[in-house]
C-alpha cells in the first residue's frame, strides 16, 4: 500500500519540500502505524529543513518533517498490547508526521479524548510538555505554590498559554508578557498582563511591587536579561527560545524531555483541556500540499496561532 508524504532530499528553503507517494511505513516492535488526521508545524521542523543543525548539504536519506501528530491506529507492531487498530491517539511520531501514514512508539502516544478535535489534538504535544517540563525545572512542579510569583514571557504563545494556566492551577501568581493586542487573552488565562518590549522591568515592578520569584522565557525576543534583572539571579530563570542569551547570562536552556514524563504530562493536561479548564491556542489549518507555506508562515510569524496540516 502507498500513501502521500511530504519530504525533502536536500536542505534549503520551503521550496525543497515535495509531496511524494511512498510505501506505507511498517511499525516495528513496540510501535504502531497511524492514519494521520492532523500534524502540527513547529519551529524545529523548519530549522532542521534549513540544514542549520546539520554539517552536510543534504540528509542521508529523504526526510519527512514533523513530530506532533493525532491519528487513528491502523496497524500494530510486535509486542504491542496497550493499543489496538481503531484507537484514536495523539503524541509524537518517529517517522515524521507530515504524511498520511506515520509510525510512532507506543510510549510517545496517549489516547485522544472525544471532546478534543483532531487539529487541536495535534497541536498539543510540544506546547503542553514543554510547559510542564519548564515549570518542573523551575521548582513549580506538582503541589501548592501559593506565594510564588512567576513571570512568563510570551504568555499568549503556544507554550506560554499552558505554562500560565498550569502555574495558576498550582497556586502561583503569574505575570504574562504579550503584545498590546493580546493583553486580554493573557488576562483570560488568569495572569496579570504586561506589554513586552523596552521598559519591561519598570512595567512589571508596577504590577508586582512584591517582586518576582521565577521567570520562564518562551518568545526569544530579547527579554531574557530583563527577566534575570527582575528575579535577581540567572538560576531563577529558564528559557526555551534564547540559546545565545542563556549562554551569556548563565540561564538554563531547556529542550527535549523524557518520553515517559511527557506522556504523563499529556495525560494530566488532556482532561483539563477536554472539560474546558485549560484554554488552548488558536489553530490555523493548511492542506498537506501547503506544508512549505505553513513552515514559511511559522518561521516568519505571519500567522498567529498554532499551525496544523490536514492530510
Amino acid at each position: 500500500m502507498t500513501s502521500r508524504a511530504v519530504q525533502y532530499r536536500r536542505f534549503g528553503g520551503p521550496e525543497v519540500l515535495e509531496v511524494v507517494e511512498r510505501e506505507d511505513p511498517v511499525p516495528g516492535e513496540g510501535q504502531v502505524r497511524l492514519a494521520v488526521r492532523a500534524a502540527a508545524v513547529n519551529p524545529l521542523d523548519w530549522k532542521l529543513r534549513t540544514g542549520a543543525m546539520a554539517g552536510t548539504d543534504a540528509p542521508p536519506e529523504p526526510k519527512v518533517p514533523g513530530y506532533d501528530v493525532a491519528g487513528v491506529v491502523d496497524a500494530v507492531g510486535a509486542g504491542v498490547t496497550e493499543l489496538a487498530v481503531g484507537d484514536e491517539v495523539l503524541g509524537k511520531t518517529t517517522s515524521g508526521s507530515y504524511a498520511e501514514k506515520a509510525v510512532a512508539n507506543t510510549n510517545a502516544l496517549v489516547r485522544k479524548p472525544e471532546a478534543i478535535s483532531w487539529e487541536v489534538a495535534a497541536s498539543l504535544s510540544v506546547g503542553v510538555t514543554t510547559a510542564y517540563r519548564a515549570l518542573a525545572q523551575l521548582g513549580l512542579g506538582e503541589g501548592d505554590h501559593t506565594g510564588t510569583t512567576l513571570i512568563v514571557d510570551g504568555a499568549s504563545g503556544s507554550v506560554g498559554v499552558y505554562a500560565v494556566q498550569l502555574a495558576v492551577a498550582r497556586g502561583a501568581t503569574v505575570i504574562g508578557t504579550a503584545s498590546a493586542t493580546h493583553q486580554d487573552d493573557v488576562r483570560a488565562l488568569g495572569a496579570t498582563p504586561v506589554v513586552y518590549g523596552e521598559g519591561l522591568v519598570e512595567r512589571v515592578r508596577e504590577v508586582a511591587p512584591q517582586g518576582v520569584d521565577l521567570a520562564f522565557e518562551t518568545a526569544g525576543k530579547g527579554a531574557l536579561r530583563d527577566l534575570v534583572t527582575l528575579v535577581g539571579s540567572p538560576d531563577k530563570a529558564i528559557t526555551i527560545a534564547d540559546y545565545t542569551g542563556a549562554q551569556e547570562l548563565g540561564v538554563v536552556f531547556t529542550s527535549g524531555g523524557d518520553p515517559d514524563d511527557e506522556r504523563r504530562w499529556l495525560a494530566d493536561a488532556l482532561p483539563r483541556i477536554a472539560d474546558g479548564r485549560f484554554r488552548t491556542t488558536a489553530v490555523v489549518t493548511y492542506p498537506l500540499a501547503e506544508a512549505g507555506k505553513a513552515q514559511d508562515d511559522n518561521q516568519h510569524g505571519r500567522v498567529s496561532g498554532k499551525l496544523v496540516l490536514l492530510p
